[in-house]
C-alpha cells in the first residue's frame, strides 16, 4: 500500500512539473530519493501520461490539422511540428550510442535548474525588445527540435522550458504560441520514448517483472494532474511571464545543493 502511495505521489509530481518550465525528470529524480527507485519505463510512462492531457487539451486543434491538412497553413505547421520531432529522433538516436545517460545524483540537476532559471530571466529580457511575432518559421522548428535533445540529455533542463525558450530565442516572441508548439511536438516525442522503452524491454526478462499495476496508476494521475496543470498554464502565459517559474529554479537548485548530499 505504502509503494502504490508512493507511486501516486511520483504522478502528481510529474502531472505538475511536465509542462511547466521546472524540469519534471529533476523533480523526479529528487522524490525518487524519498519515494523510491522506478524503472526506466515507469518514468518515462508517466511522462506520457501527462502527454495525454495535452492531446485532450489540444484534440481540437490536431483534429483541425489532420482534416484540413490540405489547407497551406495546417500542412506547413505540421511540417515544421515533424522537422523539430525527427531532430529530435535523430538527436536521442546518437546520444544513446555515445552512451548519454542521465546522472543519478542531485548536484548535476541542481546546477541545471539555476543555470535555466536565469537563462529564463535573461530570455525574458530579450523578449520585451522582440516585435510581436506568432508565426512558426523553419528556423523556431530546428531550434525546438535540438532544444528536446539538450533537455533529454540534460536532467534539470526541463523540456518544455527548453522549447518554449528556443521558440522565443528563435523569434517566436508570442508566448501563448511558443507554448503551444512546444507542447504539441513534445506529444509525438514523447508518446514514441514510451513505445521505444517497451520494445526494448519486450525484448528482456525484465518485461515480466515490471510492476504494471503502478506503472498504469502513475500512468493516469499524471495524465488527470498534467490536464489541470496545463489548463491552469494557458491562461497564464496570456498575461503573465515565466519569471516566477526562473527565480523558484534558482531557489530550488540553490537550496539542494546546500542540504542534499551528491
Amino acid at each position: 500500500m505504502e509503494s502504490l502511495l508512493n507511486v501516486i505521489w511520483l504522478g502528481i509530481i510529474e502531472g505538475i512539473t511536465e509542462f511547466l518550465p521546472i524540469s519534471s525528470t529533476g523533480h523526479l529524480l529528487i522524490a525518487e530519493h524519498w519515494l523510491g527507485h522506478r524503472s526506466d519505463l515507469f518514468n518515462i510512462g508517466i511522462q506520457a501520461g501527462a502527454m495525454l492531457a495535452v492531446v485532450l487539451i489540444y484534440r481540437q486543434r490536431l483534429w483541425d490539422l489532420t482534416l484540413h491538412f490540405s489547407q497551406p497553413d495546417n500542412r506547413d505547421y505540421f511540417l515544421k511540428l515533424s522537422a523539430a520531432f525527427l531532430i529530435t529522433c535523430a538527436g536521442g538516436f546518437i546520444a544513446k550510442k555515445l552512451g548519454l545517460t542521465l546522472p543519478e545524483t542531485v548536484a548535476p540537476v541542481a546546477w541545471a535548474l539555476i543555470v535555466g532559471g536565469f537563462a529564463i530571466l535573461l530570455i525574458e529580457r530579450l523578449a520585451e525588445r522582440m516585435p510581436l511575432r506568432e508565426d512558426v518559421t523553419w528556423k523556431i522548428a530546428i531550434w525546438v527540435g535540438l532544444a528536446q535533445i539538450l533537455a533529454a540529455v540534460f536532467p534539470g533542463t526541463s523540456r518544455s522550458a527548453a522549447t518554449i525558450f528556443a521558440a522565443m530565442l528563435a523569434g517566436l516572441s508570442s508566448r501563448p504560441r511558443a507554448t503551444e508548439f512546444a507542447f504539441l511536438v513534445g506529444i509525438p516525442t514523447m508518446f514514441a520514448a514510451t513505445g521505444y522503452e517497451m520494445l526494448k524491454l519486450a525484448k528482456t526478462s525484465a518485461f515480466g517483472e515490471e510492476n504494471w499495476t503502478e506503472f498504469w496508476v502513475g500512468f493516469f494521475v499524471s495524465a488527470v494532474v498534467a490536464f489541470i496543470a496545463v489548463k491552469w498554464l494557458l491562461r497564464y502565459v496570456q498575461v503573465h511571464r515565466f519569471t516566477i517559474f526562473a527565480w523558484y529554479r534558482i531557489v530550488l537548485g540553490a537550496g539542494l545543493l546546500l542540504f542534499l548530499p551528491g
